[in-house]
């Protein structure tokens, strides 16, 4: 009798998440189909001449002990005991996996991973700076009510901004119709029209007011000035050295996990356990077809990039990861006119990073933080600048210094948004570069002259917007979950903005729907949106 397969659609982290849970918990075997050449999705890692990218910025990070286990279970944190496989109830072939891999069996005594210099395949513990560049001045992020905030927005604009909270306060919470109004109501208007707007917007390309209100609701969830107050107190009596940081809102978390060669070595990992215990991965194959019949998806059609040619596989279950207006436009049989419409009215926002190798920054570390070469310590800057189009601003060195080739070199992504297909979207690389190249020079972070190589990446549909029409999802939710054998997961697959944790708490999730014979696809669509799920 042959196994039964589940056709999984992409191979970012909720797709292989689900690939390498039904290798783990079942006999079913994981086919996936990736449209591009590599794992990862937007949590890849790009090799540019031995200088990789991390595409957004990707902390490992999550208050779900489970997911914060598994994570460390495929690459150990640098100086701590590897887990026991079966700590984690994992099969023989896998565990058999990891003694290749870590020397980590039940056999073998617990041991702390060698020097990172010495070997990969380990995760580091990272401290986290990132910090907003506004006026020319750097401010906490989130913004603190320190000397340097009120030195830095000087005594009006302070004022102007503790009278405006107070009067949020004080007042009855209007509906949230918006982000506009999620975040008036939490930080007060003044304070929203110095932090919040033009970031926003430059993510976004629209007004906040035109955003709905359920992305606040998901990215900043509880976070407040009382919350942000508290922990610069308390941080300074209180030390907390856990990595699990569980009762410190994820926005103020100080340290956190990242494997040492980026994200992508994480993926790669996982995709390389996935294809040694059976699954398969066919990359540069791209759904382009879906069959059901009834309640049953029964068989999906995907094009071979490389050949052109046109296949056919059926499967028992389906998990879907890509675009959900892509997904609807998929299906061969009679979809409603409604579910169509709402589908194609689907937004997206999408990103570039610019890839700069630099002689050096010639902007100064002024902080108490000691770094390689004096270097300034962000993780990321936030960059709230009304005059650039630049967004945010990723120092690798500081991820992870064997993320650079050279480390006298400083290796910078400059994060631009826009829309696939627009004016900037499909400027010629060299013209591109040197727009970014111009923008950092005129708020005065680097010396053009400083300036080694460059890159360009692109990536489609890296954020799923709230507007357009994601108000009227559920029209494509009611339509989706009448299939019993299909699962949509992840950011993409669910057309909501998750981090990377509940991407994968998703397909863990279907999993076990599968196993314990669940057809409803409640659990699911619970995740990041009921408080059970939302940091403390």
């Amino acid at each position: 009798m042959s196994k039964k397969v589940a056709v999984i659609i992409g191979a970012g982290p909720a797709g292989l998440t689900a690939a390498y849970e039904l290798i783990d918990k079942t006999d079913i075997k994981p086919i996936i189909f990736e449209a591009t050449d590599s794992s990862g999705g937007i949590s890849k890692t790009v090799n540019y001449k031995g200088n990789r990218i991390d595409i957004g910025g990707h902390r490992f990070f999550s208050k779900s002990d489970r997911i914060m286990q598994w994570w460390q279970n495929i690459l150990p944190l640098q100086g701590e005991p590897a887990k026991d496989d079966t700590d984690l109830g994992l099969k023989v072939p896998l565990a058999e996996q990891s003694i290749k891999r870590r020397v980590g069996s039940q056999n073998l005594e617990y041991f702390n991973p060698p020097d990172p210099e010495k070997t990969d395949e380990v995760m580091l513990n990272r401290s986290r700076l990132s910090r907003i560049f506004f006026i020319r001045k750097f401010f906490d992020y989130p913004v603190s009510l320190n000397y340097n905030t009120l030195s830095n927005l000087g005594i009006k604009r302070t004022f102007k901004i503790g009278l405006s909270y107070i009067k949020s306060s004080l007042n009855q919470i209007k509906p949230e119709k918006s982000l506009e109004d999620f975040f008036i109501n939490r930080f007060g208007e003044e304070l929203y029209h110095t932090f919040f707007k033009d970031y926003t917007e430059k993510v976004w390309g629209v007004s906040c007011g035109e955003i709905k209100s359920d992305w606040g609701a998901q990215r900043v969830k509880s976070l407040s000035i009382k919350k942000t107050i508290f922990h610069a107190i308390s941080k300074n009596f209180f030390r907390n050295s856990s990595i699990s940081q569980k009762k410190v809102e994820t926005s103020l978390i100080s340290q956190f996990m990242y494997p040492k060669l980026g994200p992508g070595q994480m993926w790669d990992e996982v995709a390389k356990i996935i294809t040694e215990n059976g699954g398969k991965i066919h990359y540069r194959s791209q759904v382009i077809g879906i069959k059901n019949k009834d309640q049953y998806i029964k068989s999906v059609q995907y094009e071979e990039k490389s050949t052109g040619v046109v296949k056919s596989i059926k499967g028992d279950y389906f998990f879907s990861t890509m675009p959900v207006k892509d997904l609807i436009n998929s299906f061969n049989g009679d979809v409603p006119v409604e579910v169509q419409k709402v589908a194609n009215g689907l937004m997206y926002r999408d990103f570039i990073t610019v890839g700069l190798l630099l002689k050096k920054l010639k902007i100064k570390n002024k902080t108490k933080i000691k770094t390689l070469n004096d270097l300034i310590p962000d993780n990321w800057i936030y960059i709230q600048e009304r005059d650039v189009k630049l967004g945010r601003l990723q120092i690798f060195n500081n991820w992870s210094p064997y993320m650079v080739k050279d480390d006298n070199n400083v290796w910078i992504g400059l994060e631009y948004f826009c829309n696939e297909g627009d004016e900037f979207w499909n400027m010629d690389d060299h013209k591109l570069t040197d727009f970014a190249v111009n923008e950092l020079a005129s708020i005065d972070v680097i010396n053009k002259e400083d300036v080694i190589d460059s890159v360009i990446i692109r990536m489609s549909k890296t954020y799923p917007a709230y507007f357009g029409t994601y108000d009227r999802f559920s029209i494509i939710r009611k339509f989706t979950d009448q299939f019993e054998n299909l699962f949509l997961v992840g950011r993409n697959g669910m057309h909501r903005y998750n981090n990377m944790d509940h991407s994968m708490l998703t397909a863990m999730t279907a999993v076990e729907n599968i196993c314990e014979g669940i057809i409803s696809k409640d659990n699911l669509w619970m995740i990041n949106a009921e408080e059970d799920y939302h940091e403390e």
